[in-house]
């Protein structure tokens, strides 16, 4: 157990030197902050002294040991624009990020479960072959697609919803929805296939044939058998869904980390930029955990075995 929590730890250094490493290039590519913080026709003296105030002066090599020192004690620094400390920033817009996929992922298992269930069933019946068909062509579609059919539909012609922010549990429908269509799909052709391959085993016929009913067939052996693919994948797809917040947050104006993440690119704002990645990272690694554990738990063939 131990040995399995110190490799972790080590995916999670690794994955964090990474990270800082990939975004101090991509901001030393995009521009200098300082002509930004400056304003229209700068002096050079005023240049170089927001340059000597944040840092900017020195060398890149410089700059960047000097920031993985600092991350090492969890100090970002503060906000080029607010002044703020820039992990309290990230860490104050956090639970609408969580509340919005705590939403979209309940969704998702409410809907993408039951459907794949009755498409595993009967596979070979039309209906089935339709609604597996219909599943395909939904996860080709991205998810700020729908956001913005949604919007189109419920928002500008209907006006049933309203669009923006979270102040209101109705404005929770149509970024919820959103969001969970990055991963509905998938979910229900994986928990489909599960089922299907599981209506074909030795012990499901042995249950027909003792009378049990296909209600308890389906829900108390078949979906068990498929759960461990289904985790599997939400803990693999987790980092994309991430990324799909930041997408979603920005067409709603949702209040969290993916629209901070996206004023703080347009911005250059680099400590901010650091502690949100950070705390992403920190979180998708967290969630990944989450899904090992379970998978053990419930296939039991994940366990290691004891003497």
């Amino acid at each position: 157990m131990l040995a399995g929590l110190a490799q972790r730890a080590a995916r999670l250094l690794i994955l964090l030197l990474g990270v800082n490493a990939l975004l101090f290039v991509a901001l030393g590519l995009a521009g200098d902050p300082a002509l930004m913080l400056a304003g229209e026709d700068p002096t050079p003296e005023l240049l170089e002294r927001i340059r000597a105030e944040y840092g900017l002066d020195l060398p890149a090599w410089q700059r960047y040991l000097v920031q993985l020192g600092r991350m090492a004690q969890l100090d970002f620094g503060v906000s080029i624009y607010s002044g703020q400390p820039a992990l309290e920033m990230a860490l104050e817009q956090l639970p609408g990020t969580l509340l919005m996929a705590v939403l979209s992922m309940g969704l998702t298992l409410v809907t993408a479960i039951p459907a794949g269930v009755w498409i595993g069933q009967r596979p070979e019946a039309a209906s089935r072959r339709l609604g597996a068909a219909l599943t395909a062509v939904a996860q080709g579609i991205p998810g700020f697609v729908m956001a913005l059919v949604l919007i189109q539909l419920f928002v500008v012609r209907l006006g049933w919803l309203p669009s923006l922010g979270y102040s209101q549990p109705a404005a929770w429908i149509l970024p919820s929805i959103s969001l969970g269509f990055f991963l509905a799909p998938k979910l229900c052709r994986v928990v489909s296939a599960g089922v299907a391959e599981a209506m074909q085993e030795d012990y499901i016929r042995t249950a027909r044939a003792n009378g049990a009913s296909m209600r308890f067939i389906l829900w108390r052996e078949a979906l068990p058998a498929a759960l461990p693919a289904a985790v599997a994948l939400i803990g693999a797809q987790f980092a994309f869904l991430v990324s799909g917040v930041v997408l979603i947050e920005t067409l709603f104006l949702w209040p969290g980390i993916g629209l901070l993440l996206l004023y703080s690119a347009q911005n250059l704002d680099f400590p901010v930029l650091q502690a949100i990645c950070f705390v992403v990272a920190v979180l998708v690694f967290a969630v990944n955990g989450l899904a090992d554990a379970l998978l053990r738990l419930i296939d039991p063939r994940l366990r290691p075995a004891t003497q």
